[in-house]
């Protein structure tokens, strides 16, 4: 710990010489210089200028029980004095691990009853793409190897989770993706469902997986990955009739359903997973972020019996990392759910600021660039458009307004992201009303100013109807 940190300025220049971001343009953070964030406490980090932002996406959608828990700092050391790192590999095992396995198992819906411990999000996806091909492989259906996505989709960074992901932003860059990958569109109603009602473009969205798996022929086809609630992609919250149907598709032609609940995961949608708070049955789930709210990385692979069972009779699964299940990262991971159960945090959030935030969130329709409001649980978007009627784009690149109300937001000490020309939101799950209705007056002033700023730039331009 720094306690007495340089300059501002010294920081910003260090920064700008050594540290390469991830997600950033270098030139343009440089000649701006980066904001340092130096402590945090609760749901506010602070700045090496002592300004006290308001962190409403959790860190990155993680910090699901606020900063500066000095249980899980304590926790921390009690585990790196008694055993600082051993592996899982050599056929061993160490109390953290395996406490943590059983209790992922206590918490986790329907029969998944087993973990493959990972790094991160990214690695566990990777994880998932092999252990599916490697399941059909077993079963003796070696030809089954494609996986299907969604575009607009975030599954990870890496050559395979980057290859998951349906953001072709990422595809035009380090020669992804790889093969044996395909896509399906997004239920995203609001910016795609035309003339259809929501509960019909669930219903068509939900059966190009289908179509897709007809077209490429079931006997290639191994899984489906899908967030519950696509995150990075803009808060995408699926019509009502998507998610039923997908799981009868997925039932009907046996492929199996991979639940990106890296986001979604513990608690965020007002359950523990997303995949209770949507009614799916997942055959592997992919869990990270929320499992130690961030404090240090973790991620794993939650693999039903019937996977388990498969991939564990049939000889040496030759996958895993260096820090497959770390001792340290497992005892944070394990006192991060203690005190979610034992403080009742999930619950809590549903029953009490969760719907207060829904009512708060849902009347910033009333703004005039506001077209449209989505929440469930903790994570919420809203849609910025100059005509909510046409539920038009602006014709202006997509993501200048939105970029423009993300700085706004910052200047009013406020994190809340922009993914195109939707604002996002998914504060710490201990958020108070108090602290919600500060996060509000923020947001309004953001959009205020944000809003006269486009105007002012020429902006205020509705596209053409496509």
């Amino acid at each position: 710990m720094l306690e007495n940190h340089r300059p501002t300025s010294e920081m910003q220049a260090l920064d700008a010489a050594h540290h390469m971001h991830p997600f950033t343009d270098g030139d343009a953070l440089n000649a701006k210089g980066a904001r340092i964030i130096t402590s945090a406490k609760g749901v506010f980090v602070t700045d090496s200028e002592g300004e006290q932002i308001l962190d409403g996406m959790a860190g990155l959608w993680c910090v699901n029980i606020g900063y500066g828990r000095e249980e899980i700092a304590e926790a921390a050391a009690r585990q790196i004095r008694q055993l600082s790192y051993y592996n899982t590999f050599f056929q061993t095992s160490h109390p953290p691990a395996l406490e943590l396995a059983a209790k992922l198992a206590e918490l986790a819906p329907g029969d998944l009853n087993h973990v493959f411990f990972n790094g991160s999000g990214s690695d566990s996806n990777d994880t998932n793409m092999r252990m599916a091909r490697h399941y059909w492989q077993l079963k003796g259906k070696p030809e089954k190897q494609i996986i299907l996505s969604r575009w607009n989709a975030y599954h990870g960074s890496t050559m395979g989770s980057g290859s998951l992901s349906g953001m072709k932003a990422m595809h035009k860059q380090g020669g992804l993706p790889i093969p044996g990958i395909d896509w399906i569109n997004q239920p995203d109603w609001w910016s795609e469902g035309g003339e259809m009602s929501p509960e019909e473009f669930g219903l068509a969205r939900a059966r190009e997986l289908e179509a897709k798996i007809l077209d490429l022929g079931e006997d290639k086809v191994a899984a489906f990955i899908a967030e519950p609630i696509q995150g990075a992609g803009g808060v995408i919250v699926p019509p009502e009739t998507y998610w039923p149907e997908i799981q009868r598709i997925v039932d009907k032609y046996g492929i199996l359903l991979i639940a990106d609940e890296v986001i979604c995961g513990f608690g965020r949608t007002g359950n523990w997973f997303g995949t209770q708070t949507f009614g799916l049955r997942p055959d592997i789930m992919t869990i990270a972020k929320g499992l130690s709210s961030g404090y240090v990385p973790i991620g794993g692979s939650l693999v039903s019996d019937k996977v388990a069972k498969v991939i564990n009779a049939g000889g040496e699964f030759a996958h895993g990392y260096t820090y497959s299940a770390h001792p340290v990262a497992a005892a944070i991971a394990l006192e991060n759910l203690r005190i979610m159960q034992d403080e009742k945090i999930v619950e809590k959030m549903a029953a009490d600021t969760a719907p207060y935030l829904k009512t708060k969130w849902e009347a910033l329709t009333a703004h005039p660039m506001v077209g449209e409001a989505k929440i469930v649980g903790m994570m919420a978007s809203i849609a910025l458009t100059p005509d909510k009627a046409a539920r038009a784009k602006f014709a202006s690149k997509e993501g200048t307004v939105g970029l423009i109300c993300r700085e706004r937001c910052f200047a009013n000490n406020l994190v809340m992201r922009h993914v195109g020309d939707r604002m996002v939101i998914a504060p710490p799950l201990v958020i108070s009303r108090a602290e919600i209705d500060m996060l509000i007056e923020r947001a309004i002033r953001s959009l205020d100013e944000g809003m006269e700023i486009a105007k002012a730039r020429g902006l205020w331009k509705a596209a053409p109807a496509a």
